[in-house]
């Protein structure tokens, strides 16, 4: 068993923070000139082409039993949906409120714990939840007024990414996470490309393919990289300290997308959306915090 070094775990907590906000937007710079789907297919094949030489070099193997691979299927369709559905939301909302929005996802996960395996929750979790919400909407408040239903499809992927993270707790300790990120970037990738076959005719705009230009071209390459890196971040982050420690740094992500944002597209999110924003925060480290206690307290086995 890998040894925990916090320090190390923290590093790449903070490269996860940095490099994923980097790869939204450049799936936002592309999404008035390249079709939904192609920009997904270039996102997971590149996550395949990445990790199966890492696989191969490392030992690992791609073999899994029935019943994980049926899972990894279904965690891949979720992935898929999650993915298409925020870079959707993108190119309607700011980057900072799109990746604020999302962070609902600890509150959905904690209730759906609560709701569907009995989990005990107390009160006070469930007036961070609570609140936490109540960030999410003075968040979306403001991006409703001005593109109307668009602005709740970040709720859309919080909801697909509590499956996909339940689906992975349920695989988790049977398969490496590197081979098991592989698999699924092969999946996509098989899936995407039947996607984009079969509507070749059709007047389905997500699915059509055009030839990119060089630059669209490099920025497709740059989806996949930050993708993959991104993910092998958070995995290696998780290997090297506990959840406890890293998860409240994940929320360092959201000042990073202001700033990309604000950097990239001169976007910046209003006083409500920054109230919002700070609220959001708040209660997803309070909630993280409260976890961690409970975890302590636990009885020794």
């Amino acid at each position: 068993m890998t040894a925990d070094r916090p320090l190390l775990g923290i590093a790449f907590i903070l490269g996860f923070c940095a490099v994923v906000p980097l790869g939204d937007a450049t799936a936002k710079l592309l999404g008035a000139s390249v079709p939904l789907v192609q920009v997904l297919l270039c996102r997971f094949a590149g996550q395949a082409l990445i990790l199966l030489p890492v696989v191969a070099l490392t030992g690992g193997s791609l073999t899994m039993p029935s019943h994980v691979l049926r899972i990894a299927f279904l965690r891949t369709l979720l992935h898929i949906a999650a993915m298409g559905t925020f870079f959707t939301a993108l190119r309607f909302l700011p980057l900072a409120d799109a990746t604020a929005i999302t962070f609902v996802l600890p509150f959905i996960l904690l209730l759906l714990g609560w709701l569907l395996m009995g989990e005990e929750v107390g009160p006070r979790r469930i007036a961070a939840c609570a609140a936490g919400f109540a960030g999410t909407l003075l968040v979306i408040q403001p991006s409703f007024a001005v593109v109307g239903w668009p602005a709740l499809l970040p709720l859309l992927v919080a909801g697909i990414f509590a499956g996909f993270m339940l689906l992975t707790r349920r695989i988790a300790k049977e398969t490496d996470a590197v081979a098991l990120q592989a698999v699924s970037g092969l999946m996509a990738t098989a899936l995407l490309v039947a996607g984009i076959a079969l509507g070749a005719g059709s007047d389905l705009a997500i699915l059509e393919f055009v030839r990119p230009t060089l630059r669209e071209a490099l920025l497709l390459a740059a989806v996949g990289v930050f993708g993959t890196i991104g993910h092998l971040l958070l995995t290696w982050s998780l290997r090297f300290a506990p959840s406890a420690t890293v998860a409240p740094m994940q929320y360092l992500e959201i000042p990073v997308a202001t700033f990309v944002g604000w950097a990239v597209f001169g976007d910046l999110p209003n006083g409500l959306a920054a109230l919002g924003i700070a609220v959001t925060m708040g209660a997803g480290l309070y909630i993280l915090m409260r976890e961690r206690i409970a975890a302590r307290s636990l009885p020794a086995k």
